[in-house]
């Protein structure tokens, strides 16, 4: 999205986009695009941050503690030594996602700024208190490109978003201290040319990358009624636009959050690159009964390990049918212990 901006009416934009989740269709939301005007962010890259060597040992530690004694050398997984300030194992990241055109795709875009920020701090709060070893932060978790029913100028059945809007999500979570993550849905479009697009936030230290396989519709399937795929191809595309990134601007790792619930979404997961610049999470996405998630986690994400997991929890759609959702300390007897909670 570096050169490429929406050139059609913002309010055309509002009343035109039909935005898609993992369980949730979007609706047009006006009240948290106020500040649009007046949130933008000044972008600075200090290229001649000095490079110093991680403790193994301290790591090893980290990650065994993560598989929570796994006895079938699934994991840890072996990956190489990630470079120093990696954000993982020494962090969970507790991330809020949505878009603030919809009040539907998530909690980012359901509240107020506010109202928002000050409910992400206490789930950040929570999980401290119920794993008071593993340092707990926040993050905004954005999408940042949007799959569409129409396919758009383009052709293309995917939406950017405007530049203002992630100026607006930076802002807010410098407010909090948090890391920003964001999100693609490709639709017909593909992983390289969308994340090419977003290099200019990427670059920054703080700013990070989500793709959704969902929505990747390789075979002409209009988005929402297929769920998609993403090969390990894919996904490797991602991870050497961002391992560049590092290598070139001098930047700690990047965090790579890949979502997940069914076999099809992710295939050849044994040929994902695991690199030094890029910590990659496979995040157990969709709702249901505990048992189902449990279910889906175990199938998906345990039996196909790749370096770190991560684990949805839907506010709304996790309570349904006298069902109701996973507190952290449940969570924290899984193997193994996912590192990344999202919350939509």
């Amino acid at each position: 999205m570096i050169k490429s901006f929406l050139t059609f009416p913002l309010l055309l934009l509002l009343f035109t986009l039909l935005f898609f989740s993992s369980c949730n269709k979007g609706k047009s939301q006006e009240q948290n695009l106020d500040n649009f005007e007046k949130d933008t962010v000044k972008i600075a890259i200090n290229p001649e941050k000095k490079i110093s060597i991680i403790d193994t040992v301290d790591y090893n530690q980290r990650m065994l503690a993560l598989s929570n004694n796994d006895t079938t050398g699934f994991w840890p997984v072996k990956t190489p030594y990630p470079l120093p300030g990696a954000v993982l194992p020494y962090n969970r990241i507790i991330a809020f996602y949505g878009n603030l055109y919809s009040t539907r795709m998530g909690i980012l875009g359901e509240l107020p700024k506010d109202e928002m920020l000050k409910k992400l701090q206490g789930e950040v709060a929570n999980w401290q208190a119920a794993d008071p070893a593993t340092k707990t932060i926040p993050a905004l978790h954005y999408i940042a490109v949007t799959a569409q029913t129409k396919p758009g100028k383009a052709n293309l059945h995917r939406l950017r978003m405007p530049f203002k809007q992630i100026d607006t999500i930076l802002n807010w979570a410098k407010s909090i201290d948090a890391l920003v993550f964001l999100d693609i849905q490709v639709g017909h479009s593909n992983v390289k040319d969308e994340v090419t697009a977003l290099e200019t936030y990427l670059k920054l230290p703080n700013v990070h990358l989500g793709i959704d396989p969902e929505f990747s519709l390789k075979n002409g399937h209009v988005p929402g009624t297929k769920i998609g795929t993403f090969d390990a191809s894919d996904i490797n595309d991602a991870i050497d636009i961002l391992a560049n990134l590092v290598r070139e601007n001098n930047l700690p790792p990047k965090v790579l959050v890949v979502h997940r619930f069914t076999q099809g979404m992710v295939t050849n997961y044994k040929n994902i690159k695991t690199v030094p610049e890029v910590q990659i999470v496979m995040d157990m996405d969709g709702f249901g009964s505990k048992i189902l998630k449990r279910s889906t986690y175990l199938r998906y994400i345990y039996r196909e390990p790749v370096q770190f997991t991560g684990f949805k929890l839907f506010y709304k759609n996790d309570n349904k049918n006298n069902w109701k959702m996973y507190s952290p300390e449940e969570l924290l007897k899984f193997t193994p212990k996912p590192i990344y909670i999202q919350y939509q």
